[in-house]
């Protein structure tokens, strides 16, 4: 019956819907990744792979004046005791622990190949060797002394801490990065005893303002160095919020050499950026002809970082090739800063500096009163031991008497003292050794020394004030550490950035000669030099050439559409190559009814008349055409149901204007006014359905020209249609174009 019953149980099925299972089970994923992986405890700043390797290490008694042992024992320990995942994550969790450009203040010390700041990974972990630094020490502090909770591990045979006592703010100092479900956590490094000089001033002004705070800690640290260049008004906003983002550059400095020449000699490169990558994406720049500044780039690094910069001529300043380099490569890379931590271990919050400083404050005096706790109870334990031997010493005698008759001398001596059980049985497992008169004094000594020190805690645990005073002469004690040795110095700078608008962006595009070729269905694309016969260009099937301007590819390109709009292309981010092109429209936010009316180099000081297909129009000044939003710029206004049908040079005296009326009218080009913007006055008079059909300005004296064919004819007598703007104009000469086009 009970196998029958087993297996029933066993073949139980019961029905549920679909999305609950997959909510409930993804939850609980979720709950697991930013709880137990991703992201740190603001208490010690550690995620849980980091703090069990800490406390193997610690078990393995690793200290720092010990030897090294083999990664793989620590890994090994690790995930057979406290982490049931991989060994790989857990080596690459404690090899960033001991690489010194990674972490600000390293918490391992390995002995090995742990990986470089090119990017090259460790040596595997059967070759590597590591122990815990006095930074580690200090996490460790007091952890055997009941500072913090324990709990059973992931097979219940072992138990692990919650959390570490943490005497050192690693939250801070070496920063965290993780990502769990729905959220991310980044926070830089900082210099450790500009946050314990932040975290005293915290003690003694607990409402002091962040402001107050950034003058003793102003930034982060990272243990690259490099420049931070963000305004100080963002630094105070991000840690404010806890939400933001530093900008930071690499260190540099200008290297003279013989005959007048001179490179940039690059020393610290920005946080967590791979020196190896970061030349190769030079060069990719160079070998695209992005970096028209940069001659070469040089890899001489050692030990330090070296990376040397030639310029391409001696005339270009070092301030203007930099200012290139950092708009185009990760010599400037942004940081995020989000706090985002756990709070009491199980709450996932977004921190201000303030709220962080807080937390971890609040969690040392937790652990100063649980130690001073546990002291007291040892102390009241020991005492008491030490006051039974007290009594006894006065009666020795007496006592080898009990010892020697009485079958059960432990009643016996605790009747005839008055002695408590420990005190007691502590005597029966005394040495006969210890029965000296200087033992007796020793006792007496240890004694007055411990109600001593039982009286000072007992005060310390009655009083918050002097708790805080301890923890503040603890913190005075650890900047004091921390700046003294080799990693105090501050290695990154504040500075001020130069505004990358300062610096003409065609000074990062080497000129050249090329031609743009637009065509009717929108494709654009650039192609080197001149175009031989623009019949030989290849297009995709049913469409044709519309547009083609020769220019450089440091011009700017105006794109004139049908809805009255300008849009601004640069020339050199154009696509080059044999094939179609990119659709324009990806690179104009062009409607899909908006054709292209015109393709042109804009040219500052001259005039473009500008025309609706209504007979509207106004000359435009050169530089108006400017726009540097995608959604370019309104410079002809037209009603609704019409379209602009014209934007040509205004080079001459006189205009021309053909509309489908098959009337030529031609006016002085005095009467169109100038303007920036609008929708002009009337060029033509129209009635009915006509509409505007071509128009062209010229010099009276050299004659209205057009295309008949394979030829140019010039008319020269315009007397039949010269007259006023608006007029309604005369029939064209005979062999004018039926399509209405000058050509």
């Amino acid at each position: 019956m009970a196998e029958a019953g087993h297996t029933a149980e066993a073949g139980h099925i019961e029905d549920t819907h679909l999305a609950e299972a997959l909510s409930e089970r993804y939850l609980a994923y979720a709950l697991s990744t930013i709880m137990a992986r991703s992201l740190p405890d603001v208490r010690d700043g550690l995620k849980p792979v980091h703090r069990r390797l800490l406390y193997a290490m610690n078990q393995l008694h690793l200290d720092p004046t010990s030897g090294f042992k083999k990664c793989a024992r620590v890994v090994g320990d690790v995930i057979g005791k406290f982490h049931p995942h991989g060994d790989a994550s857990v080596y690459e969790a404690l090899v960033r622990l001991a690489q010194e450009f990674a972490a600000r203040y390293p918490l391992v010390e390995g002995q090995g190949n742990f990986g470089n700041i090119d990017g090259d990974g460790a040596a595997a972990m059967r070759y590597t060797e590591a122990r815990m630094t006095a930074v580690a020490r200090a996490m460790l502090a007091g952890l055997d002394e009941d500072s913090v909770d324990f709990r059973p591990t992931y097979d219940g045979e072992e138990r692990e801490p919650v959390v570490l006592p943490s005497a050192f703010p690693n939250l801070l100092a070496n920063g965290a990065a993780g990502i769990a479900v729905g959220m991310a956590t980044s926070i830089p490094p900082h210099n450790a005893a500009e946050v314990c000089a932040a975290a005293a001033a915290m003690v003694r002004d607990p409402e002091i303002s962040t402001e107050a705070l950034l003058k003793l800690m102003p930034g982060p640290d990272f243990p690259t160095g490099g420049i931070i260049v963000e305004e100080p008004a963002s630094i105070l906003s991000a840690y404010e919020s806890g939400r933001g983002g530093f900008r930071v550059r690499a260190r540099w400095h200008r290297e003279d050499g013989r005959f007048g020449t001179w490179c940039v000699v690059v020393t610290e490169i920005p946080y967590q950026v791979q020196k190896a990558r970061l030349i190769e994406q030079i060069a990719q720049l160079m070998e695209e002809k992005k970096l028209p500044l940069l001659g070469d780039v040089r890899d001489e690094s050692t030990e330090t970082v070296r990376v040397v910069l030639e310029p391409k001529n001696r005339s270009v300043e070092p301030d203007v090739l930099m200012a290139s380099l950092f708009r185009l490569t990760a010599l400037e890379s942004r940081f995020p800063l989000n706090m985002n931590v756990l709070v009491d271990g199980k709450t996932p919050r977004v921190l201000g500096l303030r709220a962080v400083l807080r937390a971890w404050l609040d969690h040392r005096q937790d652990v100063l009163v649980r130690r001073s706790r546990h002291r007291l109870a040892a102390i009241e334990k020991r005492i008491e031991i030490l006051e039974g031997f007290i009594k006894v010493y006065l009666n020795l005698d007496e006592v080898i008497r009990i010892i020697r008759t009485e079958d059960e001398p432990r009643p016996e001596l605790m009747r005839a003292f008055a002695l408590t059980e420990a005190q007691a049985e502590a005597i029966l497992n005394m040495r006969l050794r210890s029965l000296r008169r200087l033992e007796e004094m020793e006792i007496n000594r240890e004694h007055k020394a411990l109600s001593r020190e039982r009286k000072e805690l007992t005060t310390l645990l009655a009083s918050e004030d002097l708790r805080w005073q301890r923890i503040t002469g603890e913190l005075e004690e650890m900047r004091a550490s921390c700046a003294a040795g080799p990693l105090g110095a501050r290695r990154t700078e504040l500075g001020e950035a130069v505004a990358m608008s300062e610096v003409a962006p065609e000074a990062f595009i080497e000129r050249e000669a090329i031609s743009v070729i637009l065509s009717q269905k929108g494709w654009i694309r650039a192609v080197k030099g001149a175009v031989g016969d623009p019949e030989e260009l290849k297009f995709k099937e049913g469409d044709r050439l519309g547009f083609l301007v020769a220019c450089e590819t440091t011009d700017r390109l105006c794109l004139f559409a049908t809805n009255g709009r300008a849009y601004t292309l640069r020339a050199g981010d154009l696509p080059r190559g044999r094939g179609d092109g990119q659709a324009v429209r990806l690179l104009a936010e062009l409607g899909n009814e908006d054709d292209v009316v015109a393709l042109f180099v804009p040219q500052e000081g001259k005039h473009y008349l500008v025309a609706s297909e209504s007979g509207h129009g106004f000359l435009a000044r050169g530089e108006d055409f400017s726009a540097e939003k995608r959604t370019g710029r309104q410079i002809l206004n037209v009603k609704p149901g019409e379209e602009a049908r014209l934007c040509v040079p205004a080079e001459g005296d006189s205009v021309a204007v053909f509309g489908t009326n098959h009337k030529l009218l031609v006016f002085p080009l005095d009467q169109v006014p100038v303007l920036g913007r609008g929708a002009g006055v009337i060029l033509q008079k129209y009635k009915g359905d006509t509409t505007l059909s071509d128009a062209r300005v010229f010099r009276a004296e050299e004659g209205l020209a057009w295309r008949q064919g394979e030829r140019t004819r010039t008319e020269t007598d315009l007397r039949m249609w010269q007259g006023n703007r608006a007029g309604q104009g005369h029939n064209p000469p005979h062999g004018f174009p039926r399509n209405g086009k000058f050509g």
